[in-house]
């Protein structure tokens, strides 16, 4: 077998490749674990804003329902209204007859 030694300086140049080369990594890995943790506290945000936007809808559809019983209270004092002078006109009309007929 025939053994090949390289020189110090081709050693050396390659050894500061290998390490230019782990600053880049480790360089480009921090980048990557940054952007993963501003993704996590998106997701998480986003997170909370849905459970906030349901909250929301609850909350909203309660307020509907109770203006559907705001907005329909004059409609059925109206509809008492109008059954109580019916009945009124209809009790006039019953007595008219009564005394007509003498009773």
């Amino acid at each position: 077998m025939i053994e090949e030694y390289v020189s110090i300086e081709v050693h050396n140049e390659f050894a500061k490749r290998i390490e230019a080369e782990d600053e880049r990594q480790n360089k480009r890995l921090t980048k990557l674990e940054d952007a993963v943790g501003q993704m996590t506290e998106l997701t998480v945000s986003v997170r909370e804003l849905a459970t906030q936007m349901a909250n929301m809808a609850k909350e909203q559809g309660k307020i509907g329902e109770r203006l559907d019983v705001i907005e329909g209270k004059p409609a059925q004092n109206w509809e008492k209204l109008i059954w109580a002078v019916a009945g009124a006109i209809i009790a006039g009309i019953i007595a008219f007859v009564f005394s007509s007929l003498g009773l």
